[in-house]
């Protein structure tokens, strides 16, 4: 198939052409001095004050029966990471494949609700996604889930692209990247297990994942059924591509002041 190329998306968002080039100038977030300071605030700090004194205290939340805790990051106005309290070091972690792997994925969308929170409305599924960066795009050995605002211009690609997203892997350029998605049913993510289906398209998983990265937007697939858009990119050395899915997100979330949902609805060219 034909990838999606952004350019031609340019008409439809006219009024939001400043706002899309600000979000693009947006990158991933960095944590450069320490690449294990995700887990010493978890494993040294938030675990500990949850069994000792039933606070997270500085995480947000920690649970862990189900594996995680979720912390407030440092960039971004609404930013949270999700995070296994056990020692996961990212996507080439054989842990996250086995059956019995926490669904970390699944709780991270039920975490939208802390970003609008903390924006202080609510925003449509379409506006928000989730996304871990390949092994040469993350500054971090701990694997985390960031949870924010995506970026405007990929709300409006993927907005174009559903009617051709479905159960196998369709091609798309974003942000500059070849990304391909695939489509998931359903109002959330518990049980779906992204990790898996991305290890399932793979020939060999023990040696590839690393070099992947996971983005999951929330949709609502053409006839009003809710839904995701499961991303994938590969890491391409010699293009410069790392993989960094958190590239298609917005740690400004701009597209919380404005909403390119209703510029495409009001739209001629909406499908």
């Amino acid at each position: 198939m034909r990838p999606v190329v952004l350019a031609c998306l340019v008409p439809a968002l006219a009024v939001a052409g400043v706002l899309l080039a600000a979000a693009r100038a947006n990158g991933p977030a960095r944590h450069d001095h320490d690449p294990d300071v995700l887990w010493r605030i978890v494993h040294e700090r938030c675990v500990p004050n949850q069994l000792g004194e039933n606070r997270p205290a500085p995480c947000a939340v920690v649970d862990p029966a189900r594996g995680y805790a979720v912390l407030k990051d440092r960039d971004g106005v609404a930013q949270y990471l999700l995070i296994p309290t056990d020692r996961v070091t990212g996507m080439e972690d054989p842990s996250i494949l086995r059956p019995d792997a926490p669904d970390y994925f699944g709780a991270a969308w039920h975490q939208i609700d802390r970003v609008q929170a903390r924006l202080g409305h609510t925003l449509p599924r379409e506006t928000m996604a989730l996304a871990i960066n390949s092994r040469r795009g993350r500054s971090q050995n701990q694997l985390h889930i960031h949870v924010d605002c995506l970026a405007p211009d990929i709300r409006v690609a993927l907005h174009w692209a559903r009617p051709r997203i479905g159960a196998g892997w369709t091609p798309l350029i974003l942000a500059g990247h070849s990304y391909r998605a695939t489509r998931i049913d359903g109002q959330d993510l518990d049980g779906v297990y992204p990790f898996r289906r991305l290890a399932a398209s793979l020939a060999d998983p023990a040696r590839e994942m690393a070099g992947h990265t996971l983005v999951v937007v929330g949709t609502i697939w053409p006839g009003g059924r809710p839904g995701f858009i499961l991303l994938d990119d590969m890491a391409k050395p010699v293009s410069g591509d790392r993989a960094s899915g958190e590239e298609l997100e917005d740690h400004a979330c701009r597209i919380g002041h404005f909403e390119p949902g209703r510029a495409i609805r009001d739209s001629a060219y909406a499908p």
